[in-house]
């Protein structure tokens, strides 16, 4: 079995004492990559560091839509030059709308979201989507600044049959995290997965959010080494071989990031 964590956060505080610990569980369960995403200029400056200490660990530049709210030019030209800078810098996000908890308004994040959308673009560097509860407003941006070129993914897809169709046939990934092997929360997802192409499928943590079951049981803290679980949970539903889908899941990583592990 080979693994890559498509999305986690190893930048988070919670990791400060024990981040080795952490890195080498992951490795001992197959997780043979990481991608760490940014939310802000401090956690990309933070997991850019990470990277240059790890092979196996790649990095995003982007500001959440929570953070939208401190969006600027400065701080746009400041991830862009991250990103030129350091080769570990794979891809831009995550970015999109969040109208759930409104931590930035709406208009701020609308215009934070097609900035990076812009830049992105300039870099050619591939995205990594973040939307919830934004009713239809994420898609419409999408639809209207959206080249044929572009790469994407839709980070923890918890959307609705309709809008995992939109979202293909923009011909993007859709990444699925430990929601899926919860009970009651992940009921509705299991039940779209298999109408997913198993060449735009990726798995992630959002480390240290989200633990899957049983790990869920166990720890509140998520951590790359767990997502083992996502995946024969994904194959389970499938009905697939693991360790073949494992490997058809680490080459779509590889392919959407355009890195070879």
């Amino acid at each position: 079995m080979i693994l890559f964590d498509s999305h986690c956060h190893l930048d988070d505080k919670s990791y400060d004492d024990d981040l080795k610990d952490v890195i080498e569980r992951a490795e001992n369960d197959n997780v043979n990559a990481m991608m760490l995403a940014g939310v802000n200029i401090e956690t990309c400056l933070k997991a850019v560091e990470i990277a240059k200490k790890y092979k196996n660990i790649i990095t995003s530049v982007g500001i959440h839509p929570h953070d939208a709210k401190k969006c600027s030019k400065d701080v746009l030209s400041t991830l862009t030059d991250i990103a030129k800078k350091n080769s570990c810098v794979k891809a831009w996000g995550e970015t999109g709308l969040d109208y759930n908890r409104m931590f930035s308004p709406a208009k701020a994040q609308e215009e934070c979201f097609v900035a990076q959308l812009e830049m992105a673009g300039i870099l050619d560097l591939p995205l990594i989507f973040h939307e919830r509860d934004s009713n239809g407003r994420f898609f419409d941006i999408l639809k209207s600044e959206a080249p044929q070129s572009r790469k994407g993914v839709i980070h923890c897809f918890s959307g609705t049959k309709n809008e995992l169709f939109k979202y293909l046939d923009l011909n993007y990934y859709i990444g699925i995290t430990g929601i899926l092997t919860l009970l009651k929360r992940g009921e509705y997802l299991r039940s779209l997965v298999p109408n997913i192409p198993e060449n735009r499928i990726l798995i992630e943590t959002d480390a240290p959010y989200l633990a899957p079951a049983p790990q869920k049981n166990k720890t509140r803290r998520n951590e790359p080494a767990f997502v083992k679980s996502v995946l024969l949970k994904l194959a389970e539903i499938r009905n697939a071989d693991p360790d073949e889908l494992s490997q058809i899941i680490f080459d779509n990583t590889n392919t959407f990031y355009n890195v070879e592990f």
